[in-house]
């Protein structure tokens, strides 16, 4: 029988039978092909993401793709069989701000799959199918389950809105980094610079677009116009501010542990910096990391260093937790 992963509390997790939900009005039922795991995924199953941001027990999984096997009443039939990749919060598309276009502002208060609502750590996942993003039918399944956090950095990069000729820079070489990178590369930077821990990932980021890169404790220049900053370490958003030129854009998508060092509201004024945010993906953003990946010019699949059976949740959170360069992106299948 079919086992999903279901995480009871910090610390505790199990295997259950899986029974796959049939869609109701307005659903479509996925059969999930790959699910990634991030920090956040880890932080679920640790006990340390904030109490608001997760309902246990829950079924984790919020990066995925998979093939639409079923569809409720309304939901059109033509969705049927296509390869697809979803948005993980679920808005309430009533509210000013979802109507605003800022589903991950809903004022309903927050709900997102593999958090408070069942994820894709399963063989099916069912959820409103407006929610859905279709692909291409000749898509790379395994490489669309890293749309999710694309996704999180394309509304990024369109609230940086870096013009072409733009000088560029993205702080972090992590997933959320080398995604940022190929997204700023696929709108014509007059340079672009990447700066990292170390050179570990720096042959990858040239090859995704860089064309320089810097240690983050190296002599650092000061003329950026625009810097996405992907690390989320405690001194990723000053190193990040430092790369800025006066009047330059700074978009923050890292989440440090709490403490650490913020921004000199002294400097922002003085420079007259500009500080933007993202947490999550609105549908745009969606939409424009899907239609990036169609036209070849995002390219997930190198990102990918593991791929587990989902019977492996311990080795892949493992993995994930273990600070090894070499680990990449980790995938569980059903």
């Amino acid at each position: 029988m079919s086992s999903a992963v279901v995480v009871d509390g910090p610390g505790r997790h199990r295997l259950v039978p899986h029974t796959p939900i049939a869609p109701g009005p307005g659903e479509a039922r996925v059969r999930v092909h790959a699910v990634g795991i991030c920090g956040s995924d880890r932080e679920v199953h640790q006990g340390n993401r904030p109490a608001a941001y997760v309902r246990y027990p829950v079924t984790p999984g919020h990066e995925w793709s998979g093939v639409v096997e079923a569809v409720g009443d309304g939901t059109p039939a033509a969705l049927m069989g296509r390869k697809v990749v979803g948005e993980g919060f679920r808005n309430c598309q009533v509210c000013e701000r979802c109507h605003a276009g800022d589903t991950t502002l809903c004022t309903a208060g927050y709900e997102e799959t593999g958090f408070t609502r069942p994820g894709a750590m399963a063989p099916t996942l069912t959820l409103p199918a407006r929610l859905l993003h279709v692909l291409p039918d000749g898509a790379d399944l395994t490489a669309a389950a890293l749309l999710e956090p694309a996704a999180c950095v394309a509304a990024a990069a369109l609230r940086a809105a870096a013009a072409p000729g733009a000088r560029v820079a993205v702080v972090g070489t992590g997933t959320l980094g080398l995604l940022a990178v190929q997204i700023l590369a696929a709108g014509s930077p007059a340079d672009l610079l990447v700066v990292g821990v170390d050179r570990e990932r720096e042959p990858l980021a040239r090859e995704f677009g860089a064309t320089a890169f810097l240690p983050h404790d190296a002599e650092l220049p000061a003329d950026r116009d625009v810097v996405i900053e992907a690390a989320g370490s405690a001194s990723a958003a000053g190193t990040a501010a430092a790369l800025l030129r006066r009047g330059g854009r700074l978009v923050l998508t890292g989440l440090p542990a709490p403490g650490a060092a913020g921004l000199d509201p002294t400097d922002l004024v003085v420079r007259q910096l500009e500080v933007r945010t993202v947490f999550g993906a609105p549908p745009d953003a969606w939409a424009h990391a899907v239609r990036l990946f169609a036209a070849g010019l995002l390219r997930p699949r190198p990102l990918v260093t593991h791929e587990l059976p989902l019977e492996s949740f311990t080795e892949a959170i493992g993995l994930v937790a273990s600070g090894d360069p070499k680990v990449g992106k980790v995938l569980l299948r059903p």
